[in-house]
């Protein structure tokens, strides 16, 4: 059984224990799903999602607007990161694809999100280009306007959900000023002429990905999100919500390892002995526990400051995501070493799980770059 102590943390309400409770009968009922078929099971993923409501916090509800609940962001991230890798990515996307249109959007671009929340539509959200990835005011996509219409040319590349998203979020630069001043942001239905999938990506842990193609795709000004320039600040806004849950999935596969070592330590026998009775295993399952409980308090500290009211929650998610996605990546690869060659077999737990949290380290802000945005805002902190 999954240590599920944490809900009595007073970073809850009563709402968001019940929802965990509530989810993780669903997922036990539900996931793991097939993945042969990457595609075929993101589609059946989101619909079930959105059939059996799991998507509504995804994005706001056009007709009782409310902010968007980081917690239950969070809390719904976790839960199905540890069930199935893949049912996060689809949970997880459908709020990161529509994430400006719920908070910039307007109320005709936001008809889409009773789509998008009933599992009735795929979205994402195309920012990353092949020049471009964590530095985005480096971006060489253009949306020039053309009477009362913006012309997108360039390419995206690594965009999740890219070949079967309905909806895409994109950034271009309309050149209102030099750098990050200059970008905007655009809402562009799959159909439209000129968007085509350049290339399919595969990665380690399959997911649906791929490079797009922007061939003088014409879109009506109403498809602008927002204002001219604002392309930056919807981008940075979006990544603030959403930069906690990346934290919150990476929790959730670290308490899956940490939960398949324990039962791996009490059954395994080595020298007539429980491996559980070897001291070396008992400090990688202290340390596994620690670094869990950690990123915990730093996953829903930062959700629970954004829930409260903070405009921006730019260094509490940074450290949530660079410590959860980082202590993962230990955690999981102890739980490799105690499960020996099972570790590494395919097909098992563990290793899909290695496989799964390499890219979270990448996207939404490497590791690297979150360090550089936490010494920035420790340094501001200070009035330096």
């Amino acid at each position: 059984m999954p240590d599920r102590s944490f809900l009595s943390w007073p970073f809850f309400e009563a709402r968001h224990r019940a929802h965990a409770e509530r989810l993780e009968a669903w997922c036990a009922e539900n996931l793991p799903v097939d993945h042969h078929d990457v595609d075929a099971a993101c589609r059946r993923l989101v619909a079930a999602l959105g059939r059996d409501g799991w998507l509504m916090p995804t994005a706001i509800d056009p007709e009782t607007p409310a902010p968007l609940d980081v917690r239950m962001l969070c809390l719904t991230r976790e839960t199905l990161a540890r069930h199935d890798g893949l049912a996060d990515f689809a949970f997880a996307m459908q709020g990161l694809g529509t994430g400006a249109i719920s908070l910039f959007g307007t109320a005709e671009q936001q008809r889409w999100l009773e789509r998008t929340r009933r599992g009735e539509a795929i979205s994402a959200f195309a920012l990353s280009e092949p020049r471009s990835g964590s530095d985005v005011a480096n971006m060489d996509m253009t949306a020039a306007r053309d009477g009362g219409d913006y012309v997108l040319s360039g390419e995206k590349t690594w965009i999740s959900n890219g070949g079967i998203a309905d909806v895409y979020t994109v950034f271009a630069r309309t050149g209102e000023a030099p750098g990050a001043r200059g970008l905007s942001c655009f809402l562009v239905p799959a159909e439209t002429p000129g968007l085509t999938v350049a290339e399919r990506l595969e990665v380690i842990a399959p997911h649906p990905l791929a490079r797009l193609s922007f061939d003088g795709v014409r879109v009506p000004a109403s498809a602008l999100i927002g204002k001219p320039g604002d392309g930056f600040r919807i981008a940075m806004s979006v990544l603030d919500v959403f930069r906690s849950t990346v934290g919150a999935a990476a929790l959730g596969f670290a308490r899956r390892a940490l939960d398949e070592s324990l039962l791996r330590a009490n059954s395994r026998e080595l020298f007539g002995k429980p491996l559980f009775d070897l001291q070396m295993v008992q400090g990688h399952l202290a340390e596994m526990a620690l670094d869990v409980d950690a990123s915990a308090l730093l996953v829903y500290r930062a959700a629970w400051t954004k829930d409260s009211g903070a405009p921006r929650v730019t260094r509490e998610a940074a450290m949530a995501k660079l410590h959860a996605t980082d202590s993962a990546q230990s955690v999981i690869d102890k739980a490799v070493q105690i499960h020996g060659g099972d570790g590494v077999r395919k097909g098992h737990i563990v290793e899909s799980l290695y496989r799964e949290i390499r890219a979270l380290r990448i996207y939404e802000g490497a590791s690297d770059v979150q360090k550089v945005v936490i010494a920035r805002q420790v340094m501001g902190s200070q009035g330096a």
